[in-house]
């Protein structure tokens, strides 16, 4: 299999178009030229090299090593072009020979660790590669296929932490990301396989289903799922909170009271939990009974904007302006884009009769909802829909 061929189905040169597909490709200067007419020479070969017109180039490195058998730049360059043309041996035995007399020469690490890779020879490759970044002068995608060799070797763990190490790095890089998320899918696809052949009607494997139908939206599986884990381990801890929130999404709620509540008494701080039983709550308008779970929602997860929004809510309810403004203004510093916070807070100024304030917030809302419904998506009403019992964002107007 070619290099990594599904980056560059199109490409005429291989290795070279690989790494500059990920922005990554440098040419250095050529290194310890002593005479114009080789450094003439070398300029011409690159110039070649860009015009894809290989063998001119391959035929001007030649000419420089006839005169200077241990060139090093004209020994890479030479490697590499042999690289291309899937001469892997041959570009082996040129990169050896420039590290021979300068092991951290530009570049030549990266590229002998390329030609290993292809022939499946990850051990060499991660030496390669390890070797390159030691140099003064580490190529960026060093990295990147590393954690690809460490992969064929079977060291998954080492590959994802070389390809984090990377994705930090280069943030705006489809591939490298892509890589990540396949290894972490492959990672789980192997352990689930081995889950299964261990035992398929296991707890564990009822859970982890459980969770993955919960992920996906499809909560009358999910509660299949728990329910089968539950019969298995009664007692298992997180199981009742899961499980009762599955019960809410398919509203089974007085299922749901019941799996919450227990998931309170094991654990009286679960996050999820008391923001579902106070979000019933308030469906029930028993806002007294919402109210502290909602506090303990919020103080299990400061940062969490829909629990502020829901004990928000219920302040309002109580006729509590001053503590639903309190509650409201971190989520509104939280997630600046969300319009639902302003909206509710120009309710709550209006409340408090401080007109200049409800009028600074109502004009946030609708210069926020305006934002939204230019990019295509009422992001407000998404989240609403996929949090029952979550008010949609109200229409944009005067009097909230």
């Amino acid at each position: 299999m070619r290099l990594l061929s599904r980056f560059l189905a199109n490409s005429g040169f291989l290795v070279l178009g690989i790494v500059a597909s990920l922005g990554w490709l440098v040419i250095m200067p050529a290194a310890g030229v002593a005479q114009q007419g080789t450094t003439d020479l070398l300029r011409q070969g690159q110039a070649y090299e860009d015009q894809q017109n290989y063998p001119a180039a391959e035929d001007i490195y030649r000419r420089v090593l006839a005169s200077d058998p241990d060139h090093p730049e004209a020994l890479k360059h030479l490697g590499m072009l042999e690289q291309n043309d899937l001469k892997f041996n041959e570009s082996i035995v040129h990169f050896k020979r420039v590290l021979a007399d300068q092991p951290d020469y530009p570049q030549v690490n990266l590229y002998l660790g390329l030609s290993y890779y292809d022939q499946h020879n990850y051990k060499d490759a991660i030496i390669s590669f390890q070797q390159e970044l030691k140099t003064p002068t580490v190529h960026p995608a060093t990295r990147y296929y590393l954690a690809l060799s460490l992969e064929g070797e079977g060291r998954m763990n080492e590959a994802i932490d070389q390809l984090n190490e990377v994705a930090a790095k280069n943030p705006n890089k489809a591939d490298v990301f892509f890589e990540l998320a396949r290894l972490h899918m492959n990672a789980t696809f192997l352990a689930f396989a081995k889950l299964r052949k261990i035992d398929p009607d296991s707890f564990q494997i009822h859970l982890l289903m459980g969770g993955l139908y919960s992920q996906e939206g499809h909560y009358e599986s999910a509660v299949t799922q728990f329910e089968a884990a539950l019969k298995k381990q009664p007692d298992a801890p997180g199981l009742h909170s899961s499980l009762g929130v599955a019960y809410f999404m398919t509203h089974q709620l007085d299922s749901a009271e019941k799996e919450l509540l227990l998931a309170i008494k094991e654990a009286p701080d679960d996050p999820l939990a008391n923001l579902y039983m106070g979000d019933m709550a308030l469906h029930l308008n028993q806002f007294s009974k919402a109210l502290p779970y909602l506090k303990q929602a919020v103080a299990s997860r400061p940062t969490d904007v829909e629990s502020r929004l829901l004990l928000a809510r219920c302040y309002l309810q109580l006729d509590d302006p001053q503590h639903a403004r309190e509650t409201l203004l971190p989520a509104a510093n939280s997630d600046p884009a969300d319009p639902r916070s302003h909206y509710m807070l120009a309710t709550v100024y209006q409340k408090l009769n401080q007109p200049a304030d409800r009028q600074r917030e109502l004009d946030l809302f609708n210069k926020l909802s305006a934002a939204q419904k230019a990019k295509g998506l009422d992001e407000t009403g998404a989240k609403a829909a996929q949090d029952p019992g979550k008010e949609p964002t109200p229409p944009t107007g005067n009097n909230p």
